[in-house]
């Protein structure tokens, strides 16, 4: 009898149908909703989602998953991605050399208008020593560099300096925490060297066996916008990276990112009460 390949052709649309239907399934139920995380957002009266997930599970629990689904600029949490690149294409020769400050205006912030090292801006949220990186690294090496990493819509636009701060480049607390679980485990495109710098740079606090790394975000800061705070926590070789964002009305908001952050850290048992 000949052999007709046509014939299984229906067999094998079936199968493949069938897979992706369980896998759609399986990422449905991948998300955890945490009663205890929501209670966070009502205590503190803020609209926002939390996102913990746990790389190597493959899970994500938290607050608010439709939220968590949705981009918005990452304003200054993008320091990170910046910082990395910078380092990865040489635009500083580490995360240690200090930039000179020059801006036309006041800055928003006083204690900015110094020359500084990107370990020192990124603790401060330097927001025109990384305009300055942005432009050292140039916008085809960005653009290049945003899309290899898999950075949210890795839209870059056409202003080098300002495209994490006006737009187009937007991405969401689910996108947030899988590119920086990548990062803590020095798993994406980019030097080793320059990952483990970039970590090192944003390492915030410790304790008895664990290790917290972050770096919060205002978007329209300081007017209403969305306030950010992403990082992840390391337990010995396991790591959980997180990402939490908010609707901010005003200065009053700013440090409910961190308190509520890590009142849910704390809720899950990853890091200690302070």
């Amino acid at each position: 009898m000949r052999f007709k390949p046509v014939s299984d052709a229906p067999i094998l649309t079936g199968t493949l149908l069938l897979l992706a239907t369980l896998l759609l399934a399986g990422q449905a139920q991948a998300w955890e909703e945490r009663a205890e995380i929501a209670a966070l957002f009502r205590q503190h009266a803020v609209t926002g989602t939390f996102v913990l997930h746990d790389p190597q599970a493959g899970t994500d629990l938290g607050h608010h998953e439709s939220r968590a689904r949705r981009r918005y600029s990452p304003a200054s949490t993008f320091k990170i991605a910046n910082s990395l690149i910078g380092v990865s294409v040489g635009a500083v020769s580490s995360v240690d050399e200090v930039l000179p400050y020059h801006a036309t205006a006041p800055a928003f912030v006083p204690a900015w208008e110094r020359d500084m090292s990107l370990r020192d801006a990124i603790a401060m949220s330097n927001v025109p020593i990384y305009q300055l990186l942005a432009r050292r690294i140039g916008l085809t090496r960005m653009r290049e560099a945003v899309q290899r990493l898999d950075y949210g819509n890795a839209a870059t636009g056409t202003v080098v300096d300002r495209f994490w701060l006006d737009g187009p480049l937007a991405i969401s607390a689910i996108e947030q925490t899988r590119f920086l679980a990548r990062l803590a485990r020095g798993e994406l495109p980019a030097p080793v060297d320059a990952q483990r710098a970039v970590r090192d740079i944003l390492l915030l606090d410790s304790g008895e066996g664990w290790r917290l790394y972050g770096k919060t975000g205002w978007q329209h800061a300081p007017g209403p916008g969305v306030g950010w705070w992403v990082g992840w926590v390391e337990r010995g070789t396991q790591h959980h990276a997180f990402a939490l964002n908010i609707d901010l009305h005003g200065d009053a908001d700013a440090p409910k990112r961190v308190l509520i952050g890590r009142a849910a850290l704390t809720a899950l048992g990853l890091i200690d009460a302070r």
